[in-house]
């Protein structure tokens, strides 16, 4: 979903006052003792973005991945949006060796709606770079892992996004050109040193 997550402000409440069982009710089998929603549902979001005060639940949707911890906690109380479509990923396989591999992100949101034109135009796309570049029995995701994930991107005119991006500062898939960036790669190293001292 791609809109603000449902809140019923009632049912949260119902989960802190011990009404309904947290998780609805996978860990009942023993006493975890009374729930506390700071502790399992607020200081678990990854992304920091809700908060719980005067007994009401509120969310910064803007800042939510949608990792769905605080839902699978509170079934009751809170629901995805209307905004409804798919994400499409590319490349997974199971090697023998390695194991299975999930695929990576290409496109984090997409309506599903009849005729699917838009998910169609990716899929030709993706065919037709595969075909082109990939070697005799090579897989999607080994292609994508000998070109680079930004050649994909390029392939099906998809611009980069930050979901993109599976680890920060690691191994990351977007590099810009030349072209993109203010003033290209030539740099005064004096200039520079005006702001970066040693």
């Amino acid at each position: 979903w791609k809109d603000d997550i449902k809140i019923d402000q009632e049912a949260v409440a119902g989960y802190v006052g011990g009404e309904f069982a947290p998780n609805a009710g996978a860990h009942s089998g023993r006493d975890w003792g009374k729930f506390d929603i700071q502790k399992e549902v607020v200081g678990l979001c990854p992304t920091g973005c809700m908060a719980y005060e005067d007994g009401k639940l509120a969310i910064n949707n803007k800042e939510c991945t949608r990792c769905m911890h605080c839902i699978n906690v509170m079934p009751r109380a809170l629901h995805i949006g209307d905004e409804r479509g798919v994400s499409m990923l590319a490349g997974a396989k199971a090697p023998i060796l390695d194991g299975a591999q999930m695929g990576s992100l290409l496109v984090p949101f997409i309506k599903a709606e009849e005729p699917y034109d838009e998910i169609k135009e990716i899929i030709e796309a993706v065919w037709d770079w595969w075909m082109e570049e990939g070697k005799n029995r090579e897989r999607l995701g080994e292609l994508i892992k000998r070109q680079g994930f930004q050649k994909l991107l390029e392939a099906t005119n998809i611009k980069p996004v930050p979901q993109h991006v599976q680890e920060p500062r690691h191994n990351p898939y977007i590099f810009w050109k030349e072209e993109e960036v203010e003033g290209g790669w030539q740099r005064d190293i004096n200039e520079f040193r005006k702001y970066h001292q040693r």
